[in-house]
């Protein structure tokens, strides 16, 4: 039965066909076809705008209109249908998703055996300074390794009733005072949603959010289009796994200054 609900809007006109906005869409409700993109069928389309900041001609908008309602589960019939085909499709469940649990003889890695994902935690240097305490200076917050959400097992102990700090690549770069003001006291995950699978993502959040106890999010994201997916992609993963942690949102504009903190209670 259909219902209004908020839902993708194609403007076919202004599409260029570029397909930007096709792999930003996990479940797959965006195609292109005869060159342009348009919404495969209404229950595949999640309402969560993941695809809204890829469109460089501004194509696509999200409408609250009567639509069929969103079908999770027709979603994964769909993409495994899609993949049995032989068609590029979003692996949902994957053994980087689950690892098996660090080797307590030693530190973890991932399956690939890049030694940049063995797992590390060590203490954070808040301070500086020369023999005669004149020159004091902040340095390091980060307690762990590795950092890019990619390379993180769910299992990685320092997650483990963590406060996390969900950043974006660029935040570091833009905001001076990154260290100090938001990873303080954090476990930072990092990532671009742009260039990144969103799949992935959400998989790898929902496995983290599922297994590790996690207090408080706190997601730092650069005022760009391509960064609001960010805040999409953790809050779908908390609806997947069931948890309800608070989260935060904190915007950085590419002059470095924060223009908007957003709570939302848990």
């Amino acid at each position: 039965m259909t219902g209004k609900r908020k839902i993708v809007h194609i403007d076919e006109e202004r599409c260029n066909g570029c397909g930007q906005c096709v792999s930003a869409c996990a479940e797959g409700a965006i195609e292109l076809e005869g060159g342009k993109a348009r919404l495969v069928a209404e229950k595949y389309c999640d309402g969560l705008a993941a695809c809204l900041g890829e469109c460089p001609v501004g194509a696509i908008s999200m409408i609250e209109r009567e639509a069929d309602p969103f079908d999770e589960e027709a979603v994964e019939r769909y993409l495994a249908g899609k993949k049995g085909a032989g068609e590029h499709a979003v692996e949902t469940h994957d053994d980087s998703v689950n690892p098996p649990p660090p080797d307590p003889a030693g530190p973890a890695s991932l399956p690939c055996g890049c030694p940049s994902a063995q797992v590390q935690m060590f203490a954070s240097v808040n301070t500086a300074a020369t023999d005669d305490g004149a020159d004091i200076r902040e340095a390091t917050r980060l307690t762990h390794w590795p950092v890019q959400l990619r390379l993180v097992p769910p299992t990685a102990p320092y997650l483990r009733n963590a406060d996390i700090l969900v950043a974006s690549d660029c935040t570091p770069v833009a905001y001076p005072d990154f260290h100090k003001d938001l990873l303080d006291g954090k476990v930072v995950l990092m990532g671009c949603p742009k260039f990144d699978d969103t799949a992935e993502y959400i998989d790898r959040f929902t496995a983290i959010f599922s297994a590790a106890g996690i207090r408080t999010i706190t997601i730092a994201i650069m005022e760009v289009p391509c960064c609001s997916k960010m805040p999409l992609i953790v809050d779908k993963a908390l609806k997947r796994s069931g948890r309800k942690i608070p989260v935060e949102t904190i915007v950085i504009s590419p002059r470095g200054k924060i223009v908007r903190r957003t709570r939302l209670a848990a």
